[in-house]
């Protein structure tokens, strides 16, 4: 009888309440959709909304097993502190859909419809929230998909496990480094670190001989990994002093293989007879590490413990963030090498440039023709276009052909610089300015005394106002160009300046010097016209 009411009892505390919540979708054109209506029905409910919460996340690659804990982690939380908590050995594993095979499963973000109630040791009760996330690395994700799902579970999550394969590799740090990297640009300038536990959780680990399973080990070998010395190249130290920097704690527990039944049986269905038995044994040690009463963490942002009602707006807020487009995209190890290679190409082929246009017209060489300083350009340029075209790059032809064209438009901006600074050597350039003033001071002192001979006072003193303003503004212009004060004046007189020389004075030159022209060939022509005829009569007085 008793046999019979532990069974029912075991029976009935393996039944799982809730199902997984799809609350992050992802789109076709790669973006990230927040289920607003499926995520307020689970955080704002009367029973939790009000409770502070604890979130706990797992990511990392796909087909790694993510989800399969996460079910384990059901479990331990549906049993409510039952020394039984793993189940029966031939009970298949329920919860978050998990299958075996090397396609993903998981897509975007799930969480457990079915919020957990807990007692702190103080006696508080608070919320537990479990997230399963898409697998990074997938061939159907781009780096900006698995960067911002690791992003936004890391961001809501108090404690984010990282689910490694066999080893913690420096590929598997940068990656790391590159996702906390966008979430924290995410989150802008804070006082506190931004992120709060990070658990290194390394499945298949191979080596108990070096580092025992569980946490001991684990401990061992994360203080190798992220050990800082001055030995290591200053992008190695970088990247370690970005992750201790990221979060408030970091630790690490070493899992043994599943065993071959779960690896090669196509059927298994997380029955515990199926799973090796030392595996077992570190899960039971695992999963209470997460998520019993003395070692949850709850979530903070800023150092305030949030509530279940505050962490749905935190959620549209940071996938508001991720949709806007302000962040910059994060590129894949090759696009970001080959975009250095093309950039170094780019700048190297400037240098060519300026070196040949400094010793053509830089600052100690003389004025040249700008027809001249024109060709020189056009050659300098043909050159450098040639020079980072054979400059071995990564990325392929087409990959380059923008950066090329980039160069080509500094070249002409650099270009415009040297010419104003060569226009600037021209003396006569310089003078335009004051030779102009100084025409229209001449022009207006003659016309004022033509005036005043004819008796036209009034023009002649408009003529006189005239020049002193002209004068006034010609000692102006001087003063500037001596001081150095009021630039802004002194441009705009140089414009003015300008102006009047091409719109009024060359016109008025060239009119001018027209009809002198015209009158000296006539007066030339007329002499000519009179001895032709004064010939022909002489020539008549002789016939007749």
């Amino acid at each position: 009888m008793y046999l019979e009411e532990y069974a029912n009892h075991i029976d009935d505390s393996s039944k799982l309440k809730g199902h997984a919540v799809q609350i992050i979708t992802p789109s076709e054109d790669h973006l990230f959709e927040l289920e607003e209506d499926a995520l307020e029905s689970i955080l704002l409910d009367e029973r939790v909304r009000d409770k502070k919460v604890v979130v706990v996340s797992v990511s990392g690659a796909f087909r790694k097993g993510k989800s399969f804990l996460l079910d384990f982690c059901l479990r331990y939380l549906n049993a409510e502190g039952s020394s039984d908590w793993m189940g029966l050995e031939d009970e298949p594993l329920s919860g978050f859909s998990w299958r075996g095979g090397c396609e993903r499963d998981t897509t975007g973000i799930l969480l457990w419809s079915n919020v957990f109630l807990s007692k702190l040791p103080n006696g508080e009760e608070i919320a537990i929230l479990l997230l399963d996330t898409q697998g990074a690395f997938d061939s159907a994700s781009t780096v900006k998909d698995c960067a911002t799902i690791f992003a936004l579970s890391t961001m809501t999550s108090s404690v984010q496990v990282y689910n490694l394969s066999q080893n913690i590799q420096e590929n598997d740090l940068q990656h790391l480094q590159l996702f906390t990297e966008y979430g924290r640009l995410a989150l802008e300038d804070t006082k506190e670190r931004p992120f709060q536990k990070l658990m290194f959780l390394v499945r298949d680990w191979s080596y108990p001989y070096e580092a025992s399973y569980g946490l001991q080990g684990g401990r061992k070998i994360l203080e190798k990994r992220l050990t800082i010395s001055e030995k290591q190249h200053p992008e190695l130290q970088q990247l370690r002093k970005h992750i201790r920097a990221c979060f408030a704690e970091t630790s690490c527990f070493l899992m043994p293989h599943p065993g071959l039944k779960v690896a090669t049986n196509p059927h298994f269905d997380g029955r515990l007879s199926d799973i090796a038995d030392n595996f077992r044994e570190n899960l039971k040690i695992l999963i209470p590490y997460l998520l019993s009463s003395e070692n949850l963490i709850l979530k903070e942002v800023n150092g305030k413990k949030i509530t279940c009602k505050e962490l749905l707006e935190y959620f549209k807020a940071y996938v508001k963030i991720f949709q806007c487009g302000e962040l910059p995209e994060p590129k894949t190890m090759l696009v970001a090498t080959a975009e250095a290679n093309n950039l170094a190409a780019v700048t190297n082929a400037k240098d060519h440039y300026c070196m040949a246009m400094e010793k053509i017209c830089g600052g100690d060489q003389p004025y040249i023709r700008p027809t001249q300083l024109e060709l020189h350009h056009q050659h300098l340029k043909n050159e450098c276009e040639i020079l980072f075209n054979y400059t071995r790059k990564m990325g392929g032809e087409e990959f380059s052909r923008q950066y090329c064209e980039r160069l080509l438009k500094e070249l002409d901006i650099i270009y415009l610089n040297y010419k104003r600074h060569n226009e600037g050597k021209n003396i006569f350039a310089a003078a335009k300015t004051p030779a102009t003033l100084f025409t229209l001071v001449l022009i207006t002192y003659f016309a004022s005394g033509m005036f005043g001979l004819i008796g036209m006072i009034a023009f002649a003193n408009l003529c006189n106002l005239v020049m002193g303003v002209v004068l006034l503004t010609l000692c102006l212009w001087t003063y500037i160009r001596y001081s150095g004060d009021m630039r802004d004046v002194g441009s705009q007189i140089d414009v003015l300046s300008s102006t009047i020389f091409k719109e009024i004075l060359k016109p008025a030159y060239k009119i001018v010097s027209q009809q002198s022209l015209s009158q000296l060939i006539s007066l030339a022509d007329e002499p000519s016209v009179n001895n032709f005829t004064i010939l022909a009569n002489q020539v008549k007085q002789k016939v007749s």
